[in-house]
């Protein structure tokens, strides 16, 4: 699979036989190998790897490290600190400890990167979560930075978790380069407004969390339409009384890639309940609404609708 100059592979076998320049690692905060694949890596490569690793400067859960490949026949091992002190793990670790092992490749040079289900195993994480979140990492680097190593291989140890990361990685990679494209991609939200609080969908994919309902615009819709599809799909509420609220495109405000959304704010009419695309649906009274966990920039997103609806 090529995306742009990089090749990715996603393979079954044992990471540590890959000629390869380097191996991630996935680790703790403490710097203390995980067991599994960090137990093959640490009894494979030597006590030494463990060691040099503790010598270094503490790294936080999210962050990178790497050191000398002891007796395994790579350049280096990336140590990704996928999971905090407690061996717990949630997105926001997995996704900064891909990062940070993406940025230690691209400083050392390395050409070819071998790297494990991240966030599974100790972690705890869903395979097919860890692989989402994984797939949008890659499409990340791969496309967009500056030196992007030449091949990626996703090496799984078991059969269920390669074939759950290759129908999930192979089947997101292909959505997004091939129908979606290179981006800023246009999406919208919908402020719904009932007597009781605002309409809140949790979502079942990454990034988690509760959010605004929304998503992509469809090549020949206009916002308006999309926004009502939108609405009806994730919450089977009609719109009355719709008006666009603020554009937003901070190229971070979406974890995943460069989104530009269109909020509206309109009245919900009939019995709110989630679609397919979302994990539940809640109903939050107004003076609760900044107490909520969101998903992309959706707090900011509502702080500012909850600041002028107190101004009208």
């Amino acid at each position: 699979m090529k995306i742009k100059n990089t090749e990715l592979q996603i393979i079954k076998g044992d990471i540590t036989s890959l000629k390869v320049n380097a191996l991630v690692n996935p680790a703790n905060s403490g710097m203390v190998m995980e067991k599994g694949l960090a137990g093959v890596i640490k009894q494979k490569g030597g006590s030494g790897i463990e060691q040099e690793a503790q010598s270094k400067a503490p790294v936080e859960p999210g962050g990178a490290i790497w050191t000398k490949a002891g007796q395994l026949e790579v350049d280096c091992i990336i140590h990704a600190v996928s999971v905090d002190k407690n061996m717990r793990t949630n997105e926001k670790i997995i996704r900064g400890a891909i990062a940070s092992a993406f940025e230690c490749a691209a400083q050392l040079k390395n050409e070819t990167l071998a790297m494990p289900a991240v966030g599974c195993g100790v972690g705890g994480f869903s395979a097919i979560g860890a692989a989402k979140i994984m797939a949008q990492e890659i499409l990340k680097f791969a496309r967009f930075h500056e030196r992007p190593v030449k091949e990626i291989i996703v090496c799984l140890y078991d059969e269920p978790t390669h074939q759950a990361f290759t129908d999930t990685i192979r089947g997101y990679v292909d959505h997004i380069l091939y129908d979606l494209g290179m981006g800023p991609y246009v999406t919208v939200d919908a402020i719904i407004e009932l007597p009781e609080g605002i309409v809140l969908i949790e979502r079942s994919n990454p990034p988690y969390g509760w959010a605004l309902p929304g998503g992509f615009v469809d090549n020949g819709e206009s916002l308006e339409q999309a926004v009502v599809r939108e609405a009806r799909e994730e919450t089977h509420l009609d719109l009355e009384d719709l008006r666009q609220f603020h554009t937003y495109s901070d190229p971070k405000r979406d974890p995943r890639f460069h989104t530009v959304s269109t909020a509206f704010v309109a009245r919900g009419k009939g019995t709110p309940r989630f679609g397919d695309d979302a994990k539940g649906l809640k109903v939050v009274k107004y003076e609760e609404l900044l107490n909520m966990e969101y998903a992309f920039d959706h707090k900011d997103v509502i702080a500012q609708y909850l600041k002028r609806k107190e101004s009208c």
